[in-house]
């Protein structure tokens, strides 16, 4: 028997429209004539590539996309016969599966071949063995800016003066010989303009999450529906701005009116019994499924760091089309993959304090060092600074051999055991793998 189609709020269906249109530019290139680039989310230049008029392709999200339509495992089947590691990236696998197979996007029609690849490398090794695979494949002009990562926990104004560089020299002047459109440095600060007004509204949305009870919110999974058009092809764009101010009047209703977010059931989720920040990204294959033993246990995630794996904005990161150039060199720095580990433990205890939560819980990603690496110790050191409990659980992107529904079931329940010991003045300990 199927699964009742997921109930969505106006501003999820707005964003399904969006992705659906960017897909039909994309796949319609040679009807159209415009020229393709596949890049990456974190550090991402969206609105640049907006100047040339370039339509966005992210492989990233087709693997998403591939895995919430439970295509994926095939995908990654097929790549691991041609030689790739269990140990790689899924996402990569995914992607390289589906070109062996015909490359369909979900709107049916072939991904056509990219005019250009553009990497920005934001914390990610894998990102550049992806795109060295890709431009094997595609033979197409490949054009990286490089961003320093910030081990020492900040930026500076020579890594700024790098980036900006490199996009004089480089990467401008690549994306005119590309595409054949002349650079226009007003047309950047438009597209800034727009996004810094969706960035404000964006900021207060996951700011909701520190009110209690209930949490108007979800930071993790409905957060992934309110970072989509921000961090993907719409940044910069005025469906973006329109967007967002949906999404706002959505939140302020649920506060105004004492509800939580909408579950894909279509209730409410008011009963609250625990709060908890999230470090990882979420599981894709089974994305329903993982949500619903959230809410069936009354548990709702106030904020996550995957939210900010595409920019940091809560922390006070706006884009300034004055300064659009150098803007988008301090964006490409702060993404949360660029981040060293200290910098990460002092965010997520941050947000442990700041939301009220009970705990921080890990999703570890088998498949992704950028997230994983590390993540035992920023977990026991965020227990240390705050004195609430942490947890461990493992699945994968969008591998469904690496997500155990009864593992993580078990391990939730026990973890808000914990949580529920903690509040009857027991003490903290690690629930870990």
């Amino acid at each position: 028997m199927s699964k009742p189609e997921a109930v969505k709020e106006p501003s999820m269906e707005m964003q399904k429209a969006m992705i659906a249109r960017n897909y039909d530019a994309i796949t319609s290139k040679h009807e159209t004539g415009r020229k393709v680039s596949s890049t990456f989310v974190p550090g991402n230049l969206n609105e640049l590539l907006m100047c040339y008029d370039i339509v966005n392709n992210l492989p990233e999200i087709n693997a998403i996309q591939a895995g919430m339509r439970k295509a994926s495992g095939g995908y990654i089947m097929e790549a691991e016969k041609s030689g790739h590691s269990e140990d790689v990236c899924t996402y990569v696998k995914a992607d390289i599966g589906q070109m062996s197979k015909g490359n369909i996007a979900p709107n049916g029609r072939p991904y056509p071949n990219p005019d250009v690849l553009m990497l920005s490398y934001t914390g990610c090794y894998t990102f550049m063995k992806w795109f060295e695979l890709l431009r094997e494949e595609y033979k197409c002009p490949t054009l990286m800016l490089h961003v320093p990562y910030e081990g020492d926990g900040h930026s500076t104004k020579h890594m700024r003066d790098y980036i900006v560089k490199q996009l004089k020299e480089v990467v401008i002047p690549g994306l005119e010989q590309v595409s054949g459109v002349k650079f226009d440095i007003d047309r950047l600060r438009q597209y800034l303009r727009n996004r810094a007004k969706a960035e404000d509204n964006l900021v207060w949305r996951l700011e909701q999450g520190k009110n209690k009870p209930p949490s108007p919110i979800d930071a993790y999974f409905g957060g992934v529906y309110y970072i989509g058009p921000i961090f993907t092809a719409f940044r910069g764009t005025e469906d973006a701005v329109t967007y967002y101010e949906i999404v706002r009047k959505e939140v302020q209703n649920r506060v105004e009116n004492h509800q939580g977010p909408l579950t894909p059931e279509g209730t409410y989720f008011n009963d609250q019994k625990y709060r908890l920040i999230v470090e990882g990204p979420p599981n894709w294959t089974n994305f329903r499924e993982f949500w619903k033993m959230f809410y069936d246990e009354g548990a709702i995630v106030v904020a996550s760091s995957y939210t900010k794996v595409g920019g940091l904005y809560d922390q006070g990161f706006r884009h300034d089309p004055d300064n659009p150039l150098e803007s988008l060199a301090d964006y490409c720095l702060g993404c949360y993959t660029n981040l060293n580990l200290p910098t990460r433990v002092d965010l997520l205890a941050k947000y442990v304090e700041e939301y009220e939560a009970d705990g921080l819980l890990i999703n570890s990603i088998k498949s992704c060092n950028s997230f994983s690496a590390g993540q035992l110790m920023i977990m026991k050191e965020v227990e240390r600074r705050t004195g609430r409990p942490g947890a461990f659980i493992e699945t994968d992107l969008v591998d469904p051999r690496y997500f155990s529904a009864a593992n993580v079931k078990n391990r939730l329940e026990s973890y808000f055991q914990m949580i529920e010991q903690k509040a009857r003045g027991g003490g903290s300990k690690t629930v870990a793998a």
